[in-house]
């Protein structure tokens, strides 16, 4: 009998799951942003934010916790030092879901999990860097795609099919 088992099973025994859940959860520490299919990702949110949670409040206990889940002391460091401060005046939705549409294999429904503040990045500037002074940057943050963005690709995409069709009607 299966009470209390109310979790996704994700077609997998127990030890399977865990391990998927397990390189996800890495996954997801080492890169910020991960394509997986829509149920995972769903599985996956509360798990992030748990371990997110145990970031902010960076005591020896909560990094034990984070290193039973995580099994790697770099990717704890990581999570304590780079992406639990990113987080500290929010309360909570520190991961996001986004629908990427179906795989061109099998149909699954696909997912983009990504963590709703991703990291500042320099970006060079470009001109004569002068003797003894370094090069300046500007710092430049990683913007989510956006809805805009996603009907500008669509509209570039029939566009595209449209001048493929025009061409093939006139050849014929």
């Amino acid at each position: 009998m299966r009470h209390l088992k109310k979790s996704q099973r994700l077609s997998r025994s127990h030890s399977q799951k865990k391990a998927l859940v397990k390189c996800l959860l890495r996954a997801v520490v080492i890169n910020e942003r991960i394509t997986t299919t829509t149920t995972k990702a769903k599985y996956l949110r509360t798990d992030v934010d748990r371990l997110i949670t145990l970031a902010k409040e960076n005591t020896l206990s909560s990094r034990r916790i984070a290193y039973q889940r995580l099994c790697d002391h770099v990717l704890v460091k990581k999570l304590f030092d780079e992406i639990g401060p990113r987080f500290v005046n929010i309360e909570g939705g520190y991961s996001r879901v986004l629908a990427l549409g179906n795989r061109k294999g099998d149909g699954a429904s696909m997912s983009l999990f990504e963590l709703t503040k991703l990291p500042v990045k320099a970006v060079p500037v470009k001109g004569k860097v002068k003797k003894g002074i370094k090069k300046v940057t500007k710092v430049k943050e990683l913007k989510s795609p956006d809805i805009k963005d996603k009907k500008n690709k669509d509209n570039l995409i029939s566009g595209v099919k449209k001048i493929f069709k025009k061409e093939k009607d006139k050849s014929k």
